[in-house]
C-alpha cells in the first residue's frame, strides 16, 4: 500500500514537478489549494499518512489549519512549509507539535528525506538495526568463545546491552531471540570465568581483578569527597546495567555522565551480603568478625541490612573521612517526599546516602502479583516499567533539585537480577535458606553442572554458621527447586527475576559519577 500525502498549498499547480516526482517514487499525493479544503478532505474520512502544509495561505493560515488538524488528527505527522525564516513563525509551528519544518523553495530530495524520516522511519530502523546486529553477531560469538580478561568481559557486556536496547526499538522478534540465545551463551562462559577466578580475585588484590562491592566506595567515591563540599550517593537496590542505560536518558537534561564504571557484586549477589559489604568496605566474614553487633546470619531473626549507616560511618573513619553523613532508606513515595523536603538541611554534610528500594520491590512484586507479572513479562517490558517508575519518581525530583544546586551525584546498586528459566534440583535440610539463586546450609546435594559450589566459605570470606556449612550458587538462568512439590514450585517461579547467583546481569553492575549541567 502506497503512502498517502495530503499537500495543502495555494500555489499547488506550481508544485506539479514535485508531485510527479513523488508519484514516480510510489507515493500518492492528494492536493489541496487551501486550509479549508485540507480540512474538508480530512473530514470526509480520507485517511492520509502525512500532511504537508503551506504556512502562508489566504483564508486559513497554515498555523490555524494546523491547530484544527491537531484536534481531529492528532497522530498524523504534519510538515510545515514556508517562505519565511522569521523566528516567531518557526516557534509557533514547533510549539504546535509539527513533525518537521521546511523552507521554500524545497527540492524533491528534501521532500523524500522528510518522508523517510517521518513515515518510513520505523521500517528503516528495523532494517538497519537488524542488518547491523547480524553483522555484529559473528564478532560477538568469536569474543564469547575466546579467553577474555575482566576488561574484555566488561566491553562485551556493554555491547550486548547496547544491542538489547537497539533491538527494543524494532518489531522483529526473531532477531531478538537470536540475541537472547547469544546472551545465554555469554552467561555460560561468564560463569566459567567467574568460578575459575573468584577465589583468587577475593584473596589477592591486583590490577587485573574487578572492583568488588567491598572496594567500590574506596575506589570510586571516597577520593571525590572533600571538606566543605557535599555529595549525594543514590543506591538503587537491584538496578541492572541495562536499566541504568534507560534511566540515563531521563537524567541527561540535568546531569552529564562524568564516569561510568562496571564493578562486580560479591557472591551471593544478594542485598544481605553485597550491600553490607559495600557500606562496610569489608567482606561478610570480616564484618561478622570485626563488627559482630552489626552482622546477622541467614537464620538470625531481624532485618539483615539494618546496620548500614554505622557500618558506613566506621568505614569512612578508617579512611580519614570524618565529615557528617546522612542516611535515608526510601520504601515509598510519601517518605521519599519527606526526605526531599529535608535536602536543604543536608547541604552541609560531607556525604548523603539515599537507598531506593523500588526496583527490588518491582522484581518481588513481579513474582507475586499477576498484574505486575503481565506488565513486566519480558526483559523489554521490565526495562520499560523501570523507566516509567523513574520518570514519575521522587528520585528524579531529587536529581532535578540537586542539579539546580550544582551538587555532584553518584548512582550505584548492590546487585542485579536475571530472568530464571532452568530449574535445578537440590536437596537440603530445614535450615537451608529460601533464595532461588543460592543456597547455604549443611548437607546440600545437587548434581547439576550449572552451579558453583563453595565447600569452605571462609576461602571467599563468607560466614560459616557451622562446621559443615557450604554455599551453592546457580549460574546462567538456572534456579534451585526442591524435589517436593517440584512441578508447582517450578511453574510458579519460572520466568521471574531473581538474584543471588552468577550471571552478567547480577554481578556486573554500574557505579556512575554525575556532574550537573
Amino acid at each position: 500500500m502506497s503512502t498517502k500525502i495530503l499537500w495543502a498549498d495555494d500555489e499547488i499547480d506550481l508544485l506539479k514537478p514535485h508531485i510527479l516526482f513523488l508519484k514516480n517514487k510510489g507515493y500518492e499525493v492528494i492536493p489541496a489549494v487551501s486550509g479549508n479544503e485540507a480540512i474538508e478532505i480530512l473530514g470526509s474520512g480520507q485517511n492520509v499518512d502525512i500532511i504537508f502544509l503551506d504556512e502562508n495561505m489566504p483564508g486559513l493560515s497554515g498555523i490555524e489549519t494546523l491547530k484544527y488538524i491537531k484536534t481531529t488528527n492528532p497522530h498524523t505527522p504534519v510538515v510545515m512549509i514556508t517562505k519565511s525564516e522569521e523566528e516567531h513563525i518557526m516557534e509557533d509551528a514547533i510549539g504546535s507539535n509539527i513533525a518537521d519544518y521546511l523552507i521554500k523553495p524545497v527540492n524533491p530530495n528534501q521532500i523524500l528525506l522528510c518522508l523517510k524520516k517521518n513515515v518510513e522511519n520505523n521500517k528503516i530502523v528495523n532494517e538497519k538495526s537488524t542488518m547491523a546486529y547480524q553483522q555484529a553477531f559473528r564478532d560477538i560469538s568469536m569474543k564469547i568463545s575466546d579467553s577474555m580478561t575482566v576488561a574484555e568481559w566488561e566491553m562485551l557486556y556493554k555491547e550486548l546491552v547496547y544491542w538489547e536496547l537497539e533491538l527494543d526499538k524494532i518489531e522483529d522478534s526473531g532477531v531478538g531471540e537470536i540475541l537472547a540465545n547469544q546472551k545465554e551463551e555469554a552467561n555460560t562462559q561468564f560463569a566459567k570465568f567467574v568460578t575459575k577466578n573468584y577465589e583468587d580475585w577475593i584473596n589477592v588484590r591486583s590490577e587485573s581483578r574487578p572492583i568488588f562491592s567491598h572496594t567500590v566506595l574506596k575506589d570510586k567515591l571516597f577520593p571525590n569527597l572533600a571538606d566543605g563540599q557535599t555529595a549525594f550517593l543514590f543506591v538503587v537496590d537491584n538496578l541492572r546495567y541495562d536499566q541504568w542505560k534507560v534511566l540515563q536518558s531521563l537524567i541527561h537534561p540535568y546531569y552529564r555522565v562524568d564516569e561510568e564504571t562496571l564493578f562486580y557484586s560479591i557472591l551471593p549477589t544478594a542485598t544481605h551480603y553485597a550491600r553490607n559489604a559495600m557500606f562496610a568496605g569489608l567482606m561478610p566474614s570480616e564484618i561478622a568478625k570485626k563488627y559482630p553487633q552489626y552482622w546477622l546470619n541467614e537464620n538470625d531473626e531481624g532485618g539483615k541490612n539494618q546496620f548500614e549507616k554505622p557500618l558506613l560511618e566506621e568505614y569512612m573513619k578508617r579512611f580519614g573521612k570524618s565529615g557528617k553523613i546522612s542516611f535515608s532508606k526510601i520504601l515509598n513515595m510519601d517518605f521519599g517526599k519527606k526526605v526531599l523536603d529535608s535536602f536543604n538541611n543536608m547541604m552541609g554534610n560531607l556525604l548523603n546516602v539515599v537507598v531506593i528500594n523500588f526496583v527490588d520491590m518491582l522484581s518481588h512484586a513481579r513474582t507475586d502479583v499477576d498484574l505486575i507479572r503481565e506488565l513486566a513479562n519480558d526483559e523489554k517490558s521490565y526495562r520499560h516499567v523501570t523507566a516509567t517508575w523513574f520518570a514519575n519518581s521522587v528520585m528524579l525530583d531529587m536529581i532535578k533539585y540537586l542539579s539546580e544546586k550544582k551538587i555532584p551525584v553518584y548512582i550505584t546498586t548492590d546487585h542485579g537480577t536475571i530472568k530464571i528459566e532452568k530449574p535445578v534440583k537440590i536437596i537440603g535440610d530445614k535450615q537451608t535458606n529460601s533464595n532461588l539463586r543460592y543456597k547455604v546450609g549443611r548437607s546440600l546435594d545437587c548434581s547439576s553442572k550449572d552451579i558453583f559450589e563453595v565447600k569452605r566459605p571462609e576461602t571467599v570470606f563468607l560466614p560459616k554458621e557451622n562446621l559443615t556449612s557450604s554455599f551453592v550458587f546457580a549460574t546462567g538462568n538456572s534456579f534451585f527447586a526442591y524435589p517436593n512439590n517440584y512441578a508447582h514450585y517450578v511453574n510458579y517461579y519460572k520466568n521471574t527475576f531473581q538474584h543471588g547467583g552468577i550471571s552478567l546481569e547480577e554481578m556486573m553492575i554500574p557505579f556512575i559519577k554525575l556532574l550537573p549541567r
